[in-house]
């Protein structure tokens, strides 16, 4: 087997989560606190602004599977009587803990001092925080409540209600377990360092537009959103990771290179997809390399915006800082209606020049899965461009059939390349 070639950013970027991981394995020896919260919608910037450290459940289950720990953990979880049709996450969360609570990193994760749920468009979170509380015991909850965009903007009233819930439950948890008062100075700067970082992501993102693109933006992109998606927004680390990305890229645009894979830089770009659907983590880079093999490279995807949609023109807003932490929780995808997500993607397909759609439906999945086959249908009818679906599950490794998915992504590319033999 060949060496796995890294960018240099990733090895960054994977020095930033050893980090944080070993500090989370040494947080309560050293008298500070963790707040376990999830990716869409999380208020990092104010989490940290008391000197909390944040616990993505989520992570740690994704980061298990591509270290094929997830298997064991998920089977952990059924053992428990856990049902096959629970989401993945959960159970690998769940079996994790059951097997000692060691993280991806194999260092211990620390019990959490708050459950914080920030709910946006995902009711499996709820059901997860119950369980953990059930798991630890006592711990104090802090529960956020987001309604969804069903119209596709975010109404005054809305944005009211979040901030309010900010005011009267988020904040008064945060001082009760950190001992600290709320500091508006502090998290207004905060606040500035996640809008420089912001900025970087976005045109790295948005450099996919380039022929050839010099990024993949679905496997590739799992490794940019990492950072500012986690425990890293809003800090100065966050700021560095990405100044340093967009450097990288920027040499690859300027040399009119593409994308670095796993097995090298790609040398050939014949077909430009957009992909809907979160990726399958315990075989990350087989699932990759059935598309390179085939010279495809993904130029846009939802899962890039589950954390939020910079790329629309969303930044937060250090002057307004409430405010816009409640945009920026109604504005993840996930908490976007069915006929938003359709216009986002036929956007995505226009702008990124995309002469194909893949949408991978997963399992255990809900969020995502819901309502894809009338985005398949729909999308087809409005841009005239052939998609195709597969299906496959976040980190469980039961439900990932190497030689069915291959197969229908060598198909679909055959139907691709006779399209464009004919055009």
């Amino acid at each position: 087997m060949t060496d796995i070639r890294k960018e240099e950013s990733m090895l960054l970027q994977k020095q930033m989560i050893g980090d944080h991981y070993d500090a989370l394995a040494r947080a309560h020896d050293e008298g500070k606190k963790v707040v376990y919260t999830f990716v869409p919608g999380n208020l990092n910037e104010l989490v940290r602004s008391f000197d909390l450290l944040p616990v993505l459940p989520e992570i740690n289950a994704l980061q298990s599977g591509m270290r094929k720990l997830s298997g064991e953990y998920i089977a952990e979880a059924e053992k428990q009587g856990h049902s096959e049709d629970v989401c993945t996450y959960v159970k690998c969360d769940i079996g994790m803990l059951k097997k000692g609570n060691i993280g991806p990193t194999g260092k211990p994760l620390p019990k959490p001092d708050l459950l914080l749920l920030s709910y946006t468009g995902c009711f499996t979170f709820m059901k997860w925080f119950e369980l953990l509380r059930h798991e630890y015991g006592d711990v104090p909850v802090a529960m956020l409540h987001v309604p969804y965009q069903p119209n596709g903007r975010i109404e005054p009233h809305q944005r009211e209600y979040v901030v309010e819930q900010l005011r009267s439950e988020v904040i008064p948890k945060l001082e009760a377990v950190s001992g600290k008062k709320f500091d508006q100075e502090r998290l207004r700067s905060m606040l500035r360092l996640s809008s420089q970082a912001e900025d970087d992501l976005v045109w790295v993102l948005e450099s996919a537009k380039n022929r050839p693109s010099p990024i993949d933006a679905y496997f590739g992109g799992v490794y940019y959103i990492g950072p500012i998606f986690s425990a890293f927004r809003g800090t100065a680390g966050a700021v560095e990771y990405y100044r340093a990305l967009r450097g990288e890229v920027e040499a690859r645009v300027a040399a009119g290179a593409g994308p670095i894979t796993p097995d090298g830089p790609m040398e050939r770009e014949r077909f430009r997809l957009v992909v809907e659907g979160p990726p399958n983590w315990t075989s990350f880079r087989e699932f990759w390399r059935m598309f390179y093999d085939e010279d495809a490279v993904v130029v846009a995807s939802s899962y890039t915006k589950v954390g939020g949609l910079y790329d629309r023109g969303f930044r937060h807003d250090p002057d307004h800082p409430l405010e816009t932490l409640a945009d920026y929780c109604l504005g993840c995808y996930t908490n976007l209606g069915l006929p938003t997500r359709v216009d986002l993607l036929e956007s995505y397909i226009r702008d990124y020049s995309a002469n194909g759609f893949l949408i991978n439906s997963v399992k255990s999945c809900n969020s995502f899965s819901v309502g894809q086959l009338l985005i398949l249908r729909q999308l087809e009818e409005r841009t005239g461009v052939p998609g195709a679906f597969i299906e496959s599950d976040l980190v469980d490794p039961r439900y990932f059939s190497a030689a069915n998915i291959k197969n229908r992504i060598e198909s679909y590319i055959q139907m691709l390349e006779q399209k464009q033999g004919a055009a």
